[in-house]
């Protein structure tokens, strides 16, 4: 059978090898992108938890749909970091990034446009399962985040958390494989958008360890960031969508192709 042409084209951006621990360097450089350009960072984070606190507001009694609408808040976060990424490539490239180079990276582009919908599409497709799921199988109402934690969490029988858990990590690992490089990618290279999915699956299958680890911190720092009221967001958020950045000009080498201006 035939390649693709996409995935002949996703060939053209070599795979570079990297240690299992590198993730930790990705943090490392994020942070100090978030300490160069603070105040674009932090309105980010800031436009995020206040997005949170939206959700709970609308839903603080329906936990039993919170409870996706947060969990899949983590699928669709790297779009909300175009701006982000934009602003690591100009601290990179020796420039002083500001606002201006945030509304450049957010200029009419179909390529983000349709990955958006798509991270979309999945982020909704996970909220309408969870929500079907708990209140389909938990054992009471789950109105409250108490409830969550004594029919879902705390469940006798039925293992509702451990399927809950299992569900969300099954369509959240091809979600991941698919965007781990794929939105700063399209930022920073001329590719259409299967080349940049199709790119990213290499990248993870070429380095399981160490995306797994990323995934794990994603994941974790994200969780804490969500537990302290939110607010933890205001600076998680845009520290992780910096390394992020990173962590694809780690992974994807892009030497002697053109840079998207």
């Amino acid at each position: 059978m035939r390649d693709s042409p996409a995935l002949i084209e996703s060939r053209r951006f070599g795979v570079r090898p990297i240690p299992p621990l590198r993730p930790l360097g990705w943090l490392v450089l994020g942070w100090r992108d978030l300490r160069r350009c603070p105040l674009v960072g932090l309105v980010h984070g800031l436009a995020l938890a206040a997005f949170g606190a939206v959700l709970i507001a609308l839903a603080h009694d329906r936990f039993w749909l919170l409870a996706g609408a947060f969990s899949g808040f983590l699928l669709v976060a790297p779009l909300s970091a175009t701006g982000l990424y934009a602003v690591s490539r100009a601290l990179e490239r020796g420039e002083h990034p500001g606002w201006r180079t945030v509304t450049s990276a957010w200029r009419p582009e179909p390529r983000l446009v349709r990955f958006g919908l798509l991270l979309a599409l999945a982020g909704t497709g996970w909220v309408v399962t969870s929500a079907s799921f708990i209140t389909g199988f938990a054992p009471m109402p789950v109105e409250r985040p108490i409830d969550f934690m004594r029919g879902v969490v705390l469940a006798e029988q039925g293992h509702v958390f451990e399927t809950w858990l299992l569900l969300g990590g099954l369509l959240a690992a091809p979600v991941y494989a698919s965007s781990v490089v794929a939105l700063p990618m399209l930022l920073d290279r001329q590719v259409g958008v299967m080349v940049a999915v199709l790119t990213s699956w290499r990248v993870v299958q070429a380095h399981p360890l160490p995306l797994a680890l990323w995934a794990a911190l994603l994941f974790g720092l994200t969780a804490m960031g969500m537990a302290t009221a939110l607010l933890g967001l205001v600076v998680v958020a845009p520290w992780l969508a910096h390394a992020s950045w990173h962590a694809y000009r780690d992974l994807v080498d892009t030497t002697g192709l053109e840079a998207r201006p």
